[in-house]
């Protein structure tokens, strides 16, 4: 222990100035506990507020997808462009390098394929595997609308139960059948009832029409999903308009890892994101980086 003996007696206690009480960045999280927040802040960029997160989890039901055939040759080069990673636990256990400094969301729910109903998921992954593993979020698929809407969003509340005990955020993924509208009137309705079910952030699909109502609706921050392969100017300018009209971050996977040149397109991505680069500007800066062979 310290030694006692010629101890000075404390001075600088500045009691002129008052001490600052900092508002929290992120959208509706101010009253989160701090090892919650400090999660959120790994995952979303302090300074920006945004995030740019790479979604890798798709073989969780869909099997080695186009461009996740090896994950540790076609998606590592990538990893240090991204804010956050989005993935399974077999993946980050057999292929993430431990030293990555990079936040990790982890996929915790699951149970089908691809060749079965994919609304009839149930929890996957325990409480404990995500402590273990240090991940900054927990993401759980919710089928608002789908055949197992009430499983899925159950699933869903009881990760938040026990998230908020240990201070891991949940992410709601709002999944969208293919009977169903993808419409803003949808997205208000499913990203609306996961947040006032506690969900901490949502990642939903991009409209055209009306996407600012979706998150001004919503009390969390909204992260846009990327879905399908689409042109890398089109990717861009959905990103960008998705930024504008009030997301806090991009998750994209296909749209990156599918690219011609996937390092270059993430940078691209980086750039509309957090430095707020218009969709030409973005795309000119994709074509640099894959002229100069920034393609893994």
């Amino acid at each position: 222990m310290a030694d006692t003996d010629g101890i000075k007696e404390a001075k600088m206690f500045y009691t002129d100035i008052p001490q600052k009480t900092e508002g929290f960045f992120l959208k509706g999280s101010n009253s989160l506990d701090w090892g919650m927040k400090n999660r959120l802040a790994r995952i979303f960029n302090p300074v920006s507020g945004r995030t740019v997160m790479l979604a890798i989890d798709h073989g969780y039901f869909q099997g080695p997808t186009t461009g996740l055939e090896r994950v540790d040759i076609n998606i590592l080069p990538l990893v240090p462009y991204a804010d956050t990673l989005m993935l399974t636990r077999g993946i980050l256990r057999s292929v993430i390098p431990p030293s990555t400094s990079q936040s990790i969301v982890l996929r915790v729910s699951g149970g089908t394929s691809i060749l079965k109903e994919l609304s009839n998921e149930d929890i996957a992954v325990n409480i404990e595997e995500s402590i273990r593993l240090n991940v900054c979020a927990m993401a759980v698929q919710v089928f608002i609308g789908g055949e197992h809407e009430k499983e899925s969003i159950i699933n869903m509340t009881r990760m938040v139960d026990i998230g908020t005990r240990y201070g891991i955020p949940t992410l709601a993924v709002t999944a969208v059948g293919k009977d169903m509208a993808r419409d803003a009137q949808y997205f208000r309705l499913a990203c609306r009832i996961c947040a006032e079910l506690g969900a901490h952030y949502i990642k939903t699909y991009y409209v055209d029409d009306d996407f600012e109502t979706v998150t001004a609706s919503c009390p969390v921050p909204i992260v846009m999903a990327g879905g399908k392969k689409i042109p890398e100017l089109d990717a861009l300018t959905m990103a960008y308009n998705a930024i504008q009209r009030g997301a806090a971050g991009v998750d994209m996977g296909r749209n990156i890892f599918q690219s011609e040149a996937p390092v270059a397109m993430i940078k691209a991505v980086r750039a509309v994101v957090h430095d707020n680069e218009t969709p030409k500007k973005a795309f000119e800066l994709y074509d640099t980086l894959k002229a100069e062979g920034n393609r893994y």
